[in-house]
């Protein structure tokens, strides 16, 4: 099966090749054959009842600094020149990103969008896990001072995070004496307009913050993520370390109660964030990463996993 794949993402020269997801998923695509498009989501247009892209026609290859050569420009008709649209972009999680979700929401049908944008929409990141409580921790979603005041002194120490954050930007630690909790609020509340997220504060959070990936609602691999020195942080954007791991038995519980409104959504690639063994903080539907450190540590094929479902789908 031949495919012309459209892939809505950022610019590719900013991308480090060595740990992109997408990349990875680009690469495996063209080993098999695919026609590969790139754009970016503000090249989107509607008109006349089509949605249409601007795109370049590109050859990826893994070479750093010479990693894609792109063709001529290029008007595709998303739903009648593609046969699938990877909607990559990173976050923020935005105005511009839940248009994106409208557009490519009149393709379906026509063209195979992954992930489906309809449930990308309805499913950010601190928002849709709240479905998942039981296996939270203690969380409340609030601007208020006086709430987040409470919290603290409920659980000693909390984490204080941007609801539609990513990429583990702006999470900060307040201790039990709840130094520049105040101040915290006030700039959270000036920076942005929806409630912020306040969690118990999870010592386990040393031991690492466990990445699981899901290929269709299946547990497809995991890596765990381990903070730099000084940090609470264990993201790879901001210098967590990657190791091997297993998962244990409350992890599949938890993959096992996610799976299968995953696969009922459309959500083909998830990554769901797993603290100490047994705390679900977040639910990655926008664009999950994680691949090419599963792949590294377990000698599996992700990308290739991917595409063998996205091709099902098609199919």
């Amino acid at each position: 099966m031949s495919l012309t794949v459209a892939v809505q993402m950022d610019p590719l020269e900013s991308i480090n090749i060595a740990g992109d997801s997408t990349f990875a998923l680009m690469l495996s695509a063209q080993k098999r054959g695919h026609r590969l498009f790139h754009y970016r989501a503000d090249a989107l247009t509607y008109q006349d009842g089509r949605v249409y892209a601007g795109a370049h026609p590109v050859e990826v290859r893994p070479e750093p600094g010479n990693h894609f050569t792109l063709g001529d420009f290029t008007i595709l008709d998303l739903g009648r020149d593609s046969d699938v649209v990877l909607m990559r972009q990173d976050p923020p999680f935005d105005l511009g990103y839940i248009t994106a979700t409208h557009l490519l929401e009149r393709i379906q049908g026509q063209t195979l969008v992954v992930n489906h944008p309809a449930s990308v929409r309805n499913a950010p990141e601190k928002v849709w896990v709240l479905d998942f409580a039981r296996f939270m921790p203690p969380t409340v979603i609030t601007r208020s001072l006086s709430v987040a005041r409470h919290f603290l002194e409920e659980h000693g120490e909390i984490v204080v995070k941007p609801l539609h954050g990513f990429g583990g930007g702006s999470v900060f630690r307040i201790g039990r004496d709840g130094a520049n909790l105040s101040s915290l609020i006030e700039l959270f509340n000036t920076a942005y307009r929806e409630p912020h997220m306040i969690q118990a504060f999870l010592p386990e959070i040393a031991e690492g913050d466990k990445r699981i990936v899901l290929v269709d609602g299946e547990v497809a691999g995991a890596v765990n993520r381990l903070p730099g020195a000084g940090e609470i942080r264990s993201n790879l954007a901001v210098g967590g370390e990657a190791a091997k791991t297993e998962l244990t038995e409350r992890e599949l519980e938890i993959c096992a109660a996610l799976g299968p409104e995953l696969k009922a959504r459309g959500l083909i690639f998830v990554g769901i964030d797993v603290i100490g063994g047994r705390w679900l903080t977040e639910i990655n539907v926008t664009s999950p990463t994680g691949i090419v450190a599963i792949d590294k540590f377990n000698g599996t094929d992700t990308a290739g996993r991917i595409w063998d479902a996205i091709e099902a789908r098609v199919r």
